[in-house]
């Protein structure tokens, strides 16, 4: 498993680590933006999830699940801890991310390092949309190539709309990372198009047996945490969302206008409540 690493802290073996985890198409240069603004005050690690980025891709496109990602997870905390004992650990998770955030923080008796002290969910709940899977099983492992950088961004933002209001050179920085050489000539996606198998896979049934586990990981979570959500999101429901501030860990909520799925934490307003979060003083839990 590949990882990006950002640390201008002056320290090396920095203490305090934010591990940001991506969305289910997406690579870690997601948070690129974010960690800039983290990392003058702590170590950023922001993983390719398996088959995704720079990371392998798996034999049995089966393995491709959040249990699996989870248990990449803890490999990567244990050897970062290794490296240098880890003191203070948070994690943001945009859509898959926070899953995987849910299922490292839902379940006690995991060999994490340390416990998670603040859990940022975006746009990501214990239960998610229908239409949204269906939506998503449309496009995700489609062969495609591009003659440019330019091409692939463009056609990458047909797919994305509901990531709201970027200017050219942020969507083409977004984009950037999500290409790879094809073989050849020009540009493909650099995913593993056999991620797609467990999601054509799934069923309205089964998607509603997962939702029940799902909140049984989100009751359990006790550390301080923050849900964003893209005000016109087809994946986290307002229903959903209000929800989550009520069980559980009663997650703080903030919606951001004119945005769908999922929030790119790109733009000032959308970083700088993360960065706030994550760096601000403990907030006292609700009655």
């Amino acid at each position: 498993m590949a990882w990006w690493e950002w640390n201008a802290t002056g320290n090396p073996q920095h203490p305090h680590v934010v591990v940001c985890a991506h969305g289910l198409s997406r690579q870690g240069r997601d948070f690129d933006t974010l960690a800039r603004a983290l990392c003058h005050r702590v170590r950023v690690v922001c993983p390719d999830v398996v088959g995704r980025g720079h990371s392998d891709w798996l034999a049995d496109p089966m393995g491709y699940h959040v249990g699996q990602y989870a248990a990449d997870m803890l490999a990567l905390l244990q050897h970062l801890h290794q490296q240098s004992p880890l003191d203070t650990l948070d994690w943001v998770g945009t859509s898959m991310g926070g899953l995987i955030g849910m299922a490292l923080c839902g379940q006690p008796g995991l060999p994490l390092p340390v416990p998670v002290r603040r859990l940022v969910l975006n746009d990501v709940g214990p239960a998610i949309q229908w239409e949204a899977l269906v939506r998503i099983g449309q496009y995700l492992g489609q062969p495609v190539r591009f003659a440019s950088e330019q091409q692939a961004a463009d056609m990458l933002w047909t797919l994305s709309t509901g990531f709201g209001p970027h200017t050219p050179q942020q969507w083409l920085a977004l984009s950037r990372h999500m290409v790879r050489p094809h073989p050849d000539g020009g540009f493909t996606l650099h995913y593993d198009p056999a991620i797609a198998v467990p999601l054509k896979a799934v069923t309205r049934e089964s998607a509603q047996a997962g939702e029940a586990a799902l909140w049984q990981l989100y009751d359990a979570l006790t550390c301080e945490t923050l849900l964003l959500r893209g005000a016109l999101s087809d994946l986290l429901s307002a229903d959903t969302a209000q929800a989550m501030t009520r069980r559980g860990p009663k997650a703080r909520l903030v919606a951001f206008e004119g945005v769908g799925h999922a929030p790119t934490l790109v733009s000032a307003d959308q970083r700088d409540q993360v960065v706030s979060f994550l760096l601000g003083p403990e907030r006292r839990p609700t009655a």
